[in-house]
């Protein structure tokens, strides 16, 4: 637009009625507009170019722009809460250190003690009741953390509408990302959880069949004892 105005001035300045004037200086004059029309289309030129080069540097600083802030979830804290809360009674929680040393200690294998049977037996149900206490404990705990977790997903779906710029674009992924990782750690403690609860109650069965089947062992093949020859006779002596 702005060339075709300089153009069109160039043009009605050389059509117009010379004064009588010499021949030379109206060339003279003539050249010398042309000349500023060629500067003034060489200004603009330059104009356009620099209001370009602004835009990239805007642009720039834009692309480069870090989100003012940035939303992490409290991964570890959560983790340690539902390893601890798994932990209660007699309950064979996966975050036990000498988990190997209290299971020998629950689960002896194949025997029996007339005498201590029942004892036994409370001791191998407890111990089943409250590992799946402890996973029903840990369901109950990641409900709750769900409550936070949807805060965090509300912060992060506002700054993927209002991110301006490549640089947040990415900060804002890196984020989501993160948050998806957060949440197959804690699958995975609740289905450790899960695990224990079950093998607890598949330990529980195993040992108990294999008291009864001790027992059963031993009075099939149960022999008397060397007799002392005392009788006993009926009356008072």
């Amino acid at each position: 637009m702005r060339k075709s105005l300089i153009a069109l001035i160039l043009i009605v300045l050389s059509v117009q009625i010379p004064q009588p004037v010499e021949a030379g200086a109206f060339a003279t004059e003539f050249t010398q507009v042309l000349n500023h029309g060629q500067l003034v289309m060489e200004y603009i030129r330059q104009g356009e170019e620099l209001a370009t080069k602004v835009r990239m540097y805007a642009d720039m600083v834009r692309n480069v722009k870090n989100l003012p802030s940035q939303v992490f979830g409290s991964i570890s804290a959560d983790i340690n809460a539902l390893a601890s809360i798994v932990r209660g009674g007699r309950a064979l929680a996966y975050s036990l250190g000498n988990l190997d040393q209290v299971f020998r200690q629950t689960y002896s294998g194949y025997g029996y003690n007339a005498r201590a049977y029942y004892t036994n037996y409370q001791k191998w149900s407890q111990t089943a009741l409250d590992t799946t206490l402890g996973a029903l404990r840990a369901a109950g705990l990641q409900s709750q953390q769900m409550q936070s977790e949807q805060s965090v997903l509300d912060s992060l779906r506002g700054m993927a509408q209002s991110s301006d710029g490549r640089m947040q674009a990415l900060q804002v992924l890196g984020q989501i990302s993160e948050h998806q990782v957060q949440q197959l750690m804690k699958l995975r403690e609740i289905m450790l959880a899960d695990l224990s609860s079950k093998q607890a109650f598949q330990a529980t069965v195993i040992q108990q069949q294999a008291a009864q089947e001790a027992a059963t062992e031993r009075f099939f093949n149960w022999t008397p004892g060397t007799p002392d020859g005392l009788t006993f006779q009926p009356g008072w002596r």
